[in-house]
């Protein structure tokens, strides 16, 4: 295999990682374009299963209705979101995280639950005459910020069910974090038990974050988490053809509902019994995900609770994982997680270090050219030794054009001769195709690399260059690579391989200006490495053959 064929195979297999991507990107849902309000709320509240209810407890069903009239709203501010919260079932329907903007306008907040894309955080009650996410609660008097020297601010509204019992919602914000606690109160006022399951749930559209990257998909979807079967993504077509396959009971895990860089999650007390369900919202394009859990019996006079801790905020991998095991599996790396996850505890270090995020790619990449310099070595030993035979090659094959076995038989007797592996340049190519590709997944789902500048016209790593500076410089970077190349024998061969830096280049135009960097810095060194193995190989091969003349 010579030069030219190892170029081939790694565009073949860089562009096959292309195709699968888009792949998924293609046969993801289609999107539903229709105006929707905040009030949708698609079907009522689930009911539990017989193995997770109490004797007795009455599991009712609200009718599915695909809207309902509206509310009124009412907002509370903390040092780190705004949240908007209805009247109707006391549901979070706006959310807008303040230390972030937005992806295409940088004079925007971002906003992560929203009406747009129907996605909303609601909870209600399973029970005879007990109120759901479709009742209307009236707030109880309270502060609307967050006070200066406060680290929490409760919100409580009230709904009063038939016969006396009394629902109370509790919604906790805590300065300095995403984690909202969301608990339930009921006092039984009746002269009878009550027996009661709370819902959580997650609704959402199956339209992809506008705007992440136009390149590469991520997904998109409800995830779920146990001890025993671990980070389960469902995909939202499964969902509306009923095949989803997900953990449905278990007394530890959560779930949430996974996009690019951010999410939202469900977090039950450990060991408290819990029933995962999700489901399409009739009449909308929206889907649901939730659980729920039990309240147990509440006899008359008496009062009973449950509560999850609510997650709604950016994939940063330490703050998850202090909030439930596994949760830090939403930055998903897929089956390179063993390669990818490693490789981001390193850009984190070395962050700490420098305190640039685009400094930290530039100083993690020479890390990785480091260790992998020998294997680096041998490709390019390989090259140079196949460039000083390129005119011998072409010799041969005018020589032998028209005839492919004596070509062949020629070839490897020269090969042999002068002890050149042709393998020897892709093999150790091939070997490291795992590590870029880990670390490419690493800077495109790092959310760090939001709004993390770099130096002067760089000022999102996640966003794409632009001026196109650090596109052209890799371009012409691949330029002078292939120059340092071999020359194919075959004109034709010789002019697709030139145009290839034409081509990738123009791919990356469109990626995210952290992924570039890495390319650049990769090639440059790449090109240093290679230049001087092939000056002193041909300055051997020079002076070897001066000694047989």
């Amino acid at each position: 295999m010579d030069t030219r064929r190892l170029i081939l195979v790694l565009i073949f297999t860089f562009s096959s990682f292309m195709l699968w991507e888009n792949w998924q990107k293609y046969n993801q849902p289609k999107p539903v374009t229709e105006a929707v309000t905040a009030n949708v709320a698609g079907t009522g509240a689930p009911k539990p299963t017989a193995n997770l209810q109490a004797p007795g407890a009455a599991a009712s069903v609200v009718p599915a209705t695909a809207t309902v009239p509206s509310a009124e709203t009412f907002s509370i501010s903390t040092d780190l979101v705004k949240a908007t919260i209805s009247a109707q079932g006391g549901d979070l329907v706006r959310l807008e995280l303040l230390k972030y903007k937005e992806h295409d306008n940088k004079d925007k907040t971002f906003v992560l639950l929203d009406a747009k894309h129907q996605y909303f955080a609601q909870s209600g009650l399973i029970g005879e005459g007990l109120p759901t996410h479709r009742s209307t609660f009236k707030r109880v008097e309270g502060p609307s910020e967050l006070a200066e020297g406060a680290n929490e601010l409760k919100v409580r509204l009230e709904a009063v069910g038939q016969n006396g019992v009394k629902a109370t919602k509790i919604l906790t914000f805590k300065r300095g974090s995403y984690l909202i606690d969301v608990a339930w109160e009921i006092a039984n006022g009746s002269d009878k038990p009550v027996a009661a399951h709370a819902y959580f749930q997650l609704q959402r559209d199956d339209v992809a974050p506008e705007g992440e990257t136009k390149m590469v998909s991520t997904f998109t979807g409800p995830a779920v988490y146990t001890d025993a079967d671990k980070y389960q993504k469902v995909s939202y077509e499964d969902i509306a053809k009923d095949k989803a396959k997900f953990t449905k009971t278990a007394d530890n895990g959560w779930l949430a509902m996974v996009q690019h860089y951010f999410v939202t999650a469900l977090v039950p007390q450990d060991k408290t019994q819990r029933e995962f369900y999700m489901r399409k919202a009739e009449g909308t394009n929206a889907f649901q995900a939730g659980l729920i859990v039990p309240v147990g019996e509440i006899a008359p006079g008496a009062k009973g609770d449950a509560a999850v801790s609510f997650f709604a905020g950016p994939q940063e991998q330490a703050a998850l994982k202090q909030i439930a095991p596994g949760l830090e599996l939403v930055v998903d790396y897929g089956w390179l997680t063993v390669v990818a996850a490693p490789i981001f505890w390193a850009l984190q270090a070395i962050h700490s270090l420098v305190g640039n995020w685009g400094w930290a790619i530039v100083v993690l990449t020479i890390i990785i050219k480091a260790i992998f310099f020998p294997l680096s070595a041998a490709s390019y030993k390989s090259m140079a030794k196949m460039r000083i035979l390129t005119p011998r090659l072409t010799q041969l094959k005018e020589r032998f054009g028209d005839d492919k076995q004596r070509l062949n038989q020629e070839m490897m007797k020269m090969y042999q001769t002068e002890k050149v592996n042709p393998l020897g340049g892709c093999l150790p190519i091939v070997i490291q195709i795992p590590v870029f590709i880990s670390l490419y997944w690493v800077l495109l789902g790092a959310v760090e690399m939001r709004d993390a500048p770099w130096i002067l016209w760089i000022k999102d790593l996640a966003s794409a260059d632009p001026y196109y500076i650090l596109p052209v410089i890799m371009m012409a970077s691949m330029f002078v690579q292939t120059k340092l190349n071999p020359t194919p024998p075959d004109p034709i061969q010789a002019k697709v391989m030139m145009a290839m830096p034409l081509i990738f280049g123009f791919m990356f135009f469109w990626f995210p200006a952290g992924l570039v960097l890495y390319w650049v810095v990769n090639n440059v060194l790449s090109i240093a490495q290679q230049w001087q193995i092939t000056r002193m190989i041909e300055k051997g091969g020079k002076a070897a053959n001066d000694a047989k003349a």
